[in-house]
């Protein structure tokens, strides 16, 4: 199940000269996880196995995850304990680029607030940084909002405080959800960033993680690779494939998240008719990651029998 990037009347299975040579290209894949690999605390059944085959093959794989609540070493446990096998070469998250990005930026930063987990914030603490208090004369030089499911209301308060204050204010994420198996909704960072709007009249100055490129680019640096060796495979547009775009990497919008065929061809055939788009449409559209890899090594199957 495919679809041709802007040409949903194409979606039909059938792979086109140009798909068939970009999925042959893909060397690595860069992956988001919640919705992706699994979905909550819940790993899909074919992860495992389809992850084993691509190593076998040659393709190899990042994890690359928007949701900062926990550290590196954290999410790796919890991949362990799924069966997947990683280390910290292998692991991108958004607090890791929010941090790469301040040491960069604003080198002289030190004392920041932090609205997120206690996780989180051991991560900020690790790479050097100090975490103030909810206190007004405990006084931060930058603002980091998260997603952050122990938020309580001070902490909110306080946040909006110091955006209305005007330091610089870095957002690790845009989502407004997170993915959930469990009968609720996970309000994500982005909403908390639209809170802080509306009652202290303030956006981020920089809003980090999918669809910035940044993770993306150290994959491919990191591995000695082309952006088109790469596909970021996700299951939302506005944050996978639209950080596959930036990053001039093949896109591939998995539907075992949050993102519904429905919506997937709506935005190909906006995409058709503007030549700028709010949402850029996928190079693939697949039912999930098993049908990734099976199209792959059927592409190059098919270029062996040419």
């Amino acid at each position: 199940m495919l679809g041709q990037k802007g040409d949903s009347k194409n979606y039909n299975g059938t792979l086109s000269a140009e798909q068939k040579e970009k999925l042959r290209g893909i060397r690595h894949l860069a992956l988001d996880m919640d919705g992706t690999i699994y979905l909550g605390n819940s790993i899909f059944p074919f992860t495992v196995r389809t992850l084993e085959k691509m190593k076998r093959n040659g393709v190899g794989y990042s994890f690359l995850t928007n949701n900062p609540t926990k550290s590196v070493d954290d999410y790796l446990a919890k991949l362990a304990k799924m069966g997947i096998i990683a280390d910290r070469e292998n692991m991108y998250s958004s607090a890791v680029a929010t941090i790469d990005y301040i040491r960069k930026t604003y080198p002289q930063v030190r004392k920041l607030f932090i609205l997120g987990t206690p996780s989180m914030t051991s991560q900020f603490e690790e790479a050097g940084f100090v975490s103030c208090a909810d206190d007004p004369d405990d006084v931060p030089q930058m603002l980091v909002i998260a997603f952050d499911p122990t938020l309580t209301y001070s902490r909110l308060c306080r946040a909006t405080w110091w955006a209305k204050q005007g330091i610089p204010y870095i957002a690790t994420n845009p989502d407004w959800v997170c993915p959930t198996d469990e009968r609720t909704i996970l309000v994500d960072c982005g909403s908390l960033q639209k809170c802080i709007e509306a009652a202290s009249g303030r956006l981020p100055d920089k809003v980090m993680g999918k669809p910035d490129p940044s993770m993306l680019d150290g994959i491919r640096d990191r591995n000695g690779l082309q952006s088109s060796e790469i596909a970021m495979v996700g299951d939302r547009i506005y944050t996978d494939v639209a950080m596959g775009h930036n990053a001039g990497a093949v896109s591939v919008l998995v539907l075992s998240g949050e993102t519904t065929l429905e919506t997937a061809l709506e935005v190909a055939e906006e995409a058709k008719r503007n030549p700028h788009p709010e949402h850029y449409p996928a190079d693939f559209i697949v039912r999930d990651l098993e049908e990734l890899a099976d199209l792959i090594l059927e592409s190059r199957k098919d270029s062996a029998d040419e």
